[in-house]
């Protein structure tokens, strides 16, 4: 359907809502309205809202923008701003989402600027990149659960960051509730004064006014420049399939607007504003913007710049004055691979589409002998995993091949020189299959983190039982409250990112949290694991293992493998080995058919004659036999 709206060509409904897959409002010219004219610095607001895992982060939205007049009371669909299909799927925010939203306070009407960020550990960079555009955070507690251990991880973000706070107990409407133990929790742990806590029920809406004049009252006004050139850096990118990459920008400085000539710090070319663009979630165009603002900036499909890059008017200097995003360390990395090889131009660019809306992911090519052409893709943890390759088929038709998730290891290299490959004494390795002879190795490093733990008092033997197995080091304890206490360790990552948090959850009924941050490479005893099927090595399911636990893991995995792959006409032999050395083995019994069903009598040596040819053909087929292993085995197959 074509209007035309104040003479300006609009195409609306001919594509999706979901603004990450296409545009909601694909304009041929922009006309501004008088709404996006004048905004001035001292009333605009940049918020997050950061928060544990289902504390009620995306209902609190919805709230704000049903308040500010987005969305209607009631609304159809709750959860708005979390668009992507997994979003909706698993009940969990994934990505951060922007919002800017009018509301009128004492005669006066300001811009606030949501985000709406997630609550999982995995998913950590992207409240990293959006406090990078805020002045302060709504810090929401449950007031059921109260203080969880990603609430611990968001406040020390957020005084790391120098943000305003505005400490909020959500769910106080519910029986179990108990606002005073949760204000309790928080003025012990972060020293937040009891009288500056909000409560609040997301849900009914009870307190979300006072809540969001709050942010207008305590929240400072962005620190920017309205004059001089235009700066801004960039806080996420997707690929739209008609546009090419748009970037949603926060300015620094300066004003840019449609048809404004700009480049990226990173490359010298010059490129044009093409698109301009708030998102009130849905894109409403703007002819320009001003120092201060979350907008959404187009310059045409060969324009796309990347996040973390500075946008700046093509007479500014280099500059290293913006925000700094720091780098992403990789936690869990896992081979990618198509499923037949003629997938893999299709593949390929489905990955680059959604590692560029994931700035977390890192992506490398890489090749396997029995999977073709592929890539080493590395994560924040094994639900990031998990979510990138369900959005890979969900959102692109992609269909993939995993390969066992491992972590990242460093090794001290002997005479580094005469090794191929290997430049430098020190070498990380994502890889397992990248790992140099035994000889050749002077030193291996494991990486640690530190892990938080928030846990009722009746789980303490449990929880620290569970950290010491995993070859955790105890750190001094502190008391939440009378009920809850905090741990922490110092452990392995290797024995965090596969199941650690499955395993807590299941032996304190559901009540323990868990967050953890690096802790750098530590000195340790490693060795490289090979699993051999009937005599051949299968590449993507080797491993490093810790010595210390080289007969248990053989165990488990011939284990689970012989659980995992279908039983074959011939017998299948499972093999863990290390250096040379067979740890544990597992057969996979033949299907067996029987040939002497149709003897009746006669002499045994008929019998014999018929089982020594039923050997032969079977030892003939073993020879030549290729086993199929299931696609699920390679990242299923490490969970314990």
């Amino acid at each position: 359907m074509v209007r035309i709206i104040n003479k300006t060509i609009v195409l609306k409904n001919l594509f999706p809502l979901n603004r990450r897959l296409h545009p909601s409002i694909f304009s041929l010219r922009y006309k501004s309205s008088e709404k996006d004219q004048g905004v001035e610095v001292k009333r605009i607001r940049n918020f997050s809202i950061v928060a544990h895992v289902d504390h009620g982060k995306s209902t609190l939205a919805d709230r704000l923008l049903e308040i500010t007049g987005v969305i209607k009371p009631g609304a159809e669909h709750a959860q708005v701003l979390d668009q992507l299909q997994v979003e909706r799927e698993r009940g969990i925010t994934v990505k951060a989402v922007a919002a800017s939203l009018d509301y009128t306070y004492k005669n006066e009407k300001y811009l606030l600027n949501l985000i709406d960020t997630p609550g999982h550990v995995d998913f950590s960079n992207e409240v990293v990149r959006s406090v990078s555009a805020c002045q302060g955070v709504i810090l929401l507690v449950d007031a059921n659960e109260g203080v969880q251990a990603q609430t611990v991880a968001v406040h020390s973000l957020a005084k790391k960051n120098n943000l305003v706070m505005i400490p909020t107990l959500n769910k106080v409407d519910l029986p179990r509730a108990d606002p005073q133990k949760v204000k309790t929790q928080l003025q012990s742990l972060f020293k937040i004064d009891p009288e500056t806590v909000m409560s609040i029920s997301a849900k009914k809406g009870w307190g979300v006014k006072e809540l969001l004049e709050a942010v207008i009252e305590r929240i400072p006004p962005p620190s920017v420049k309205s004059e001089g050139h235009f700066t801004a850096h960039i806080i996420d990118t997707w690929h739209d399939k008609y546009r090419g990459v748009m970037c949603l920008a926060y300015i620094h400085s300066g004003k840019v607007q449609v048809g404004q000539a700009v480049r990226w710090r990173s490359d010298t070319k010059q490129h044009q504003v093409k698109y301009l663009a708030m998102l009130r979630p849905s894109e409403l165009p703007v002819e320009s913007a001003v120092a201060g603002q979350v907008v959404m900036v187009g310059c045409g499909p060969k324009g796309g710049g990347s996040v973390g890059d500075q946008l700046l008017s093509v007479d500014v200097q280099n500059t290293s004055e913006l925000a700094a995003i720091p780098p992403v360390k990789h936690m869990v990395y896992a081979g990618i691979f198509p499923a037949d090889q003629s997938q893999h131009p299709l593949l390929s660019d489905a990955i680059k589409k959604l590692a560029l809306n994931d700035s977390a992911v890192s992506v490398k090519a890489e090749s396997s002998p029995a999977l073709g052409q592929g890539w080493r893709v590395g994560f924040l943890g094994l639900l990031h995993l998990d979510v990138f390759t369900q959005r890979l088929l969900q959102e692109y038709k992609a269909e993939a091949i995993l390969t066992a998730p491992s972590v990242p290891y460093k090794i001290k290299v002997k005479g580094a020189k005469i090794i191929k490959h290997y430049k430098g004494d020190e070498v990380i390795i994502t890889n397992p299959l990248m790992l140099p002879e035994p000889h050749h190795i002077e030193e291996y490093y494991e990486p640690l983190v530190i892990g938080t733990i928030i846990t009722p008092v009746e789980y303490i033997g449990s929880v620290t039982t569970l950290c010491i197995d995993r070859r955790g080091t105890p750190l001094p304890s502190n008391a939440v409250d009378d009920r809850m206490t905090m741990l922490q360790f110092i452990l392995p990552l290797s024995e965090v990112v596969i199941d650690f948090h499955d395993t807590l959850k299941s032996i304190t009924s559901g009540f323990a949290s868990f967050d953890y941050q690096d802790h750098g490479f530590h000195e340790s005893s490693l060795a490289r694991m090979d699993i051999l099927i009937n005599g051949v090595l299968v590449d993507e399911l080797s491993s490093i293992v810790h010595t210390s636990r080289l007969e248990y893991t053989a165990r488990r995995l011939t284990e689970k493998l012989k659980e995992m792959i279908p039983r074959q006409m011939v017998q299948v032999a499972i093999q863990a080995v290390v250096g040379g050395k067979v740890f544990a083995r597992e057969t996979l019994k033949a299907y067996r058919k029987d040939v002497t069903a149709k003897l009746y009598g006669g002499d045994v040596t008929r019998r014999k004659k018929l089982l020594k040819q039923q050997a032969e053909g079977k030892k003939k087929m073993r020879s030549v036999a290729n086993i199929k292993i299931p696609r699920n085995t390679f990242i299923d197959v490490l969970k314990r």
